[in-house]
């Protein structure tokens, strides 16, 4: 038995009401938080008044095109530029191999940093789904016991339009118990490819988790027309749809009325604050005038259930990141505007936690709460601007109630998978 006295636990990572900290000792027996009770004197490892968060869960990552950027650096930082490269060094470099080494790097960069779940996008358009899912069955299997991992297949507009192609790809996702995803915006068949993909997720039993309206073009819906699908069609899957970076350029009408009526369809929906900032509103010569990030707060008070995550990392969509759900949370802080008031802000942290793990369906909770297992992040920080002003690399990371190494993997690694 261990106990950690003097710890500042925001009221919201615990689902308490409340939006400030409370200073409590906590008990950790058999690897659980035994109990939770206000703060006393007594033997234990006293924290001093440092911050204690639950592990992160990161609802939106692509870890089979990590690390690339090496090798296979974007041309000018665009979308496109990003999409293109993605696309030569898939099918130049993507063995088995090749995606192993580069997925449990991240991995491990997640690990050290202090996430307990995780899900990705792989990219399947054939024969890569062959590829890549064998690998992350095995991936998954290899970190059981460390971080909890889902799979979403990845394919394009040119699929989703396909029925037959999208059910293809499907069933090799269900195969190894992973989720129907896509890629879609600013496309005039997008009503047709969410019809699609909801259709055969509901055919097939599976759920969802979409890229929607990655532009900041004003007349992309592919939202809109994901939300429309689910309700004609009586889906009762769970629906995930990331970006939504076209809202933000929407009159407001149009965007009150998307936000609606995915509200009324169930979907959540999950900010990539970091990727969306690099990639958007990005011209040579030019800076930027658009942050290209979804409009969160309006989603949270229409009821929408919403969470925020890494996307990329160091491959051509964004050129850095390290699969720290700190920095994420930090930056989505800053950029999304939900640090003040600072109390409050607590409640927003849950959208790299608790919230993010509910709306993904982690067995994971994403809360520090009795019987809970004690994965645990220790800081020094004692307050949210502490917090942010520092990367926190001394954070100590509980997992199980023990201290793991939080030794970050070496790029130099991967030297090998650089070469030309």
């Amino acid at each position: 038995m261990d106990t950690l006295r003097n710890a500042a636990v925001p009221s919201a990572l615990m689902g308490r009401p409340g939006s400030g900290t409370e200073r409590l000792d906590i008990v950790i027996a058999d690897g659980k938080i035994a109990s939770l009770a206000p703060h006393q004197p007594g033997p234990g490892r006293d924290l001093d008044g440092g911050l204690v968060l639950p592990a992160f869960a990161d609802i939106h990552t692509h870890i089979d095109k990590g690390q690339i950027w090496g090798r296979q650096p974007n041309p000018d930082g665009s979308f496109m530029g990003a999409l293109f490269a993605v696309r030569d060094d898939r099918v130049a470099r993507w063995t088995a191999e090749d995606v192993s080494r580069r997925m449990d790097f991240l991995l491990r960069c997640a690990y050290a940093h202090g996430s307990a779940a995780v899900r990705t996008h792989l990219d399947s358009v054939p024969p890569q789904d062959e590829i890549s899912w064998a690998v992350f069955d095995q991936m998954r299997a290899r970190w059981k016991d460390r971080i909890e991992l889902q799979a979403v297949a990845l394919i394009g507009p040119y699929e989703l339009v396909d029925k037959a192609q999208v059910m293809k790809v499907a069933k090799v996702a269900q195969r190894v118990g992973g989720l129907l995803g896509g890629a879609m915006a600013s496309d005039p068949k997008s009503a047709e490819g969410m019809m699609n993909v909801v259709e055969v997720a509901g055919e097939l039993g599976l759920d969802l988790d979409m890229h929607c309206d990655e532009t900041l073009d004003p007349n992309s819906s592919v939202l809109l027309h994901l939300a429309e699908a689910v309700l004609e069609t009586g889906y009762t899957g769970k629906v995930l749809a990331g970006h939504c970076c076209a809202l933000s350029t929407q009159d407001d009408d149009t965007c009150k009325r998307t936000i609606k009526k995915a509200g009324e369809a169930g979907i959540s929906v999950v900010s990539l604050p970091m990727c969306n900032m690099y990639l958007q509103d990005r011209l040579p010569g030019r800076t930027p005038r658009m942050r290209g990030v979804a409009p969160m707060a309006e989603f949270r008070a229409a009821g929408v259930p919403v969470a925020i995550a890494s996307d990329n990392v160091r491959d051509p969509f964004y050129a850095y990141g390290d699969m720290d759900g700190l920095e994420v949370l930090r930056e989505a802080g800053r950029v999304l505007h939900f640090d003040h008031p600072q109390d409050e802000a607590w409640i927003a942290a849950r959208m790299i936690g608790a919230d993010a793990a509910r709306i993904a369906g982690f067995n994971y909770t994403g809360e520090i709460k009795v019987g809970a297992p004690a994965d645990l992040l220790l800081f020094r920080a004692r307050t949210w601007t502490e917090l942010f002003a520092r990367p926190q690399s001394d954070r100590v990371v509980l997992r199980k109630g023990v201290a793991i190494d939080t030794t970050l993997p070496d790029y130099r690694e991967l030297d090998d998978l650089m070469e030309a």
